[in-house]
């Protein structure tokens, strides 16, 4: 793919200027943790909404799920959008949709009013998301590329479980809408830093032009929106990860969204179950951050694609198995190995992204249109995840769907070409 070398200028004569004591990439790395709060809140949150706004279980799945409807929907045109527009404007523009949004939603009294405005923070959060990868790539040389993009793998877990941890103790103060104006605040307060400390997409064109072309930067813009998405949605890369990716999401986002509830039901209160359930969550981070190391070290993806799927099939037959009703302890531990092992999978992915684009100015919709199959999936998981559990009376067949899109997940991943990403 073209554009390395151009990046790799980009970071070595933009570096004294840019780089102040936070490093650009780091910042945009927080700033999509950030936008995961956003997705996390509403777990921890479910059984004081159930409490406060006579939620259904059903309903409580689609407010899990209603905010990937954008991702559904639109995720490869945002991501278009975003090679187009500007990648930090991109995500200026998403933080304040996601402050705005989370802002209205502390004044919401109906569950329906909830459902439009995790609609609207879906939007915002792909806006901030998708043009993520891009920018790293343009920040930071190609040999550490893949060992940031591993961090970045992260910032679902991350942001999830930072609110798992301190939503309930939040919760307790001030209410669930207490929790929805902190984290407006926090975006608001991550859009000004980014302002402030992420280069402008001009001056990063223009870093990366040769001192004796300035011209270049002109040249260097992206082509036509129609010729980005044909040449994305021609190539079969594009489409293999991001399949992939949501027989990956669908299941990890079906059983930790849902654990707070399980566990609510188990007798447990809430600050407890938001613990259990962040540390599940977190251990996502070192599936993350080891896959960027492997991938670094030349492991073959598609290695580590087999043991994330492998990994959560089994180890979501031990947690929802009857066979396992009896060892609540063994069952946390398989939470944990799901959530952990599992997240060799999006590092993986995020870093195959980056080299199945077809070039430099499809890298965000490539990202896009794996976030709009990851959200298909995210969207439809939960609801059928609890449509089961409350036809067969318990949550005992969960493993029966996360194994079904395991087992997709390895055929997709036999397709990988790539020794290393």
């Amino acid at each position: 793919m073209q554009g390395s070398n151009a990046g790799t200028q980009a970071h070595q004569s933009a570096a004294p200027s840019w780089v102040g004591r936070v490093p650009p990439a780091f910042i945009v790395i927080v700033a999509g943790m950030v936008a995961a709060l956003h997705i996390g809140k509403m777990p921890p949150a479910i059984p004081v909404l159930r409490d406060a706004l006579g939620v259904s279980l059903v309903e409580a799945g689609f407010l899990l799920s209603m905010v990937q409807m954008a991702g559904m929907l639109s995720g490869v045109f945002i991501g278009l959008a975003a090679d187009g527009f500007g990648l930090r404007r991109s995500m200026l523009l998403g933080q304040l949709t996601l402050a705005l949004a989370s802002l209205a939603g502390a004044w919401a009294t109906q569950p329906a009013e909830l459902l439009v405005l995790r609609a609207v923070e879906g939007f915002g959060f792909l806006l901030v998301v998708l043009p993520v990868p891009s920018l790293i790539r343009q920040l930071v040389p190609p040999s550490r590329l893949a060992l940031h993009l591993g961090l970045w793998g992260t910032y679902m877990a991350t942001g999830t479980a930072l609110v798992l941890a301190g939503g309930p103790a939040l919760m307790s103060l001030a209410g669930w809408q207490g929790l929805w104006v902190a984290l407006a605040l926090v975006s608001a307060a991550v859009a000004a830093w980014l302002a402030w400390r992420v280069p402008s997409d001009r001056a990063r064109r223009a870093a990366a032009a040769p001192a004796s072309h300035p011209a270049a930067a002109v040249a260097a813009a992206p082509a036509r929106w129609s010729a980005r998405l044909r040449d994305t949605l021609t190539s079969w890369g594009p489409w293999r990860v991001a399949i992939t990716f949501s027989m990956y999401s669908s299941q990890w986002l079906a059983v930790i969204g849902f654990l707070p509830a399980i566990y609510a039901q188990a007798g447990l209160s809430g600050q407890v179950a938001g613990l259990l359930t962040a540390f599940a969550c977190l251990a996502n981070v070192t599936g993350n951050v080891a896959a960027g190391r492997l991938l670094h070290r030349g492991v073959c993806a598609r290695h580590l694609q087999y043991a994330g799927f492998v990994a959560m099939a089994l180890t979501a037959f031990v947690a929802f198995s009857p066979l396992s009703a009896e060892a609540p302890i063994a069952r946390y531990v398989a939470v944990v190995l799901f959530s952990a092992v599992g997240g060799l999978i999006p590092a993986t992915l995020f870093a195959l992204a980056v080299h199945v684009a077809p070039n430099e100015h499809t890298v965000s919709t490539t990202v896009g249109w794996m976030q709009q199959c990851s959200s298909t999936g995210q969207f439809l998981g939960p609801p059928l995840v609890a449509w089961v559990a409350g036809v067969a009376g318990g949550w005992h067949w969960t493993w029966v769907i996360t194994g079904a899109a395991s087992v997709l997940g390895l055929l997709l991943a036999s397709r990988t070409r790539y020794q290393r990403a």
